[in-house]
């Protein structure tokens, strides 16, 4: 072996044995869940990081192929808890697509309305616990007020306010009223001032700008070849947004109400830019969907093969009761074609989307998530080799890790 090679050798063998393990979760309060990562650190650098999952494994995916399309809304929203009626909308359209189901112009836009309240509910969370993980706790309280205020406006529509359960095949649990429509728009009103606290604590605070300015960089090759969707690429320069390269809901009304926010940094405060804006865009178009909601029924005909009967034609009516049984308790309710689809939605971190194999019956043969979550933590590895311990949680909290997209 020439001297050369044996010198670096043994300068490799020096340092490994200065080299250490460090456990990072799951119990960690910076993980915010059961994330585990294993570090590798030359004394406080990561030269290596292992994401470790398994800790959160609720069989999701499982329970897709027993419980019917309807049924199974309960566990979609308990995948990214953080903004749950977005993965009942993208479950359920997926479910119409393999159904040919075309849902009514209201039930688009009320569903659009709440797919962008989702997005900046998860958004807040993501900058209120960033801050927070950095040291900056007022942010963090400006934020969780304002998702309540979320909270209040999907238990008004849904009647509870976390797991709302609310979509259905071909429609929703329940229409909206006027009193619902009256404080979507009080939120419409009342919520830049809350951005604009929460900016202005943040944009230019030299504390929260040194610890997440050019940390845990993202190329925008990188990106795309790792998969990233959502805020985490188009803080990469990746363009691309489902509600817009490929319009669904109300979304191909509403195309010019609002713009895709991208940046070229491809930081950690990159990707708190991002989400800041996008949750003005996002207002932009709660907004016009709410001035704009069309009339109508929330469901398709109620003699469909496929929609559930409302609350009161099943209390109140033999022929409501009879249908409700049909579809819930045997399977004499609707038939799904045999066949497989894949469908998907811009959820608040990116491209939520649900695989199904169809087998003709009421419940899926096969069930199957493409989660955000799950990509993006396999990306956390690339971006913070060379990066001192103390940036781990900036560059984690930035990726907007949940674990129940994990482990399904």
């Amino acid at each position: 072996m020439p001297l050369e090679l044996i010198e670096a050798q043994q300068e490799e063998d020096d340092r490994r044995e200065y080299l250490w393990t460090l456990n990072f979760g799951p119990q960690h309060p910076a993980t915010h869940t059961t994330l585990r990562l294993i570090l590798t650190l030359d004394g406080e650098t990561v030269v290596r990081a292992e994401p470790d999952i398994g800790f959160l494994h609720s069989g999701f995916e499982k329970l897709g192929e027993h419980l019917d399309y309807n049924q199974y809304v309960t566990i979609v929203d308990r995948m990214n808890y953080i903004s749950p009626v977005a993965n009942e909308i993208a479950w359920h359209h997926a479910v119409e697509k393999l159904l040919g189901v075309e849902i009514t112009p209201r039930c688009k836009y009320i569903r659009t309305i709440l797919a962008e309240l989702m997005r900046i509910q998860d958004h807040l969370l993501n900058v209120g616990t960033c801050a927070l993980d950095l040291g900056a706790f007022t942010a963090f309280l400006y934020a969780f007020y304002q998702r309540e205020k979320i909270y209040d406006i999907v238990e008004w529509a849904a009647g509870q306010r976390f797991h709302a359960s609310f979509t259905r095949v071909g429609g929703l649990l329940y229409d909206v009223d006027d009193a619902w429509i009256g404080r979507v728009r009080e939120f419409v009103r009342d919520f830049p001032r809350a951005h604009g606290d929460i900016a202005r604590l943040l944009d230019r605070n030299r504390i929260f700008i040194e610890r997440t300015h050019r940390i845990g960089v993202l190329p925008r090759d990188l990106a795309i070849d790792l998969g990233c969707t959502g805020p985490v690429a188009r803080a990469s320069g990746v363009v691309r947004d489902l509600r817009k390269d490929e319009p669904y809901l109300a979304y191909a009304d509403l195309r010019n109400a609002f713009q895709v926010v991208c940046s070229d940094e491809g930081d950690c405060y990159a990707r708190y830019l991002v989400r800041m804006q996008e949750m003005l865009e996002s207002l932009k178009i709660v907004q016009a969907a709410v001035e704009n909601l069309p009339g109508g029924p929330v469901n398709i005909a109620v003699d469909s093969d496929v929609v559930l009967p409302d609350k009161v034609a099943t209390y109140r009516t033999i022929e409501g009761l009879i249908r409700h049984f049909e579809l819930i308790m045997t399977n004499r309710g609707f038939q799904a074609p045999v066949d497989e689809i894949y469908a998907a939605i811009e959820s608040p971190n990116g491209e939520l989307g649900y695989y199904i194999v169809s087998d003709g019956s009421q419940t899926a043969y096969r069930a199957r998530t493409r989660p955000p979550s799950f990509v993006h933590f396999a990306v956390f590895p690339y971006l913070i080799v060379g990066h001192q311990l103390s940036d781990v949680v900036a560059v984690l909290g930035s990726l907007n890790i949940i674990a129940a997209e994990l482990d399904r």
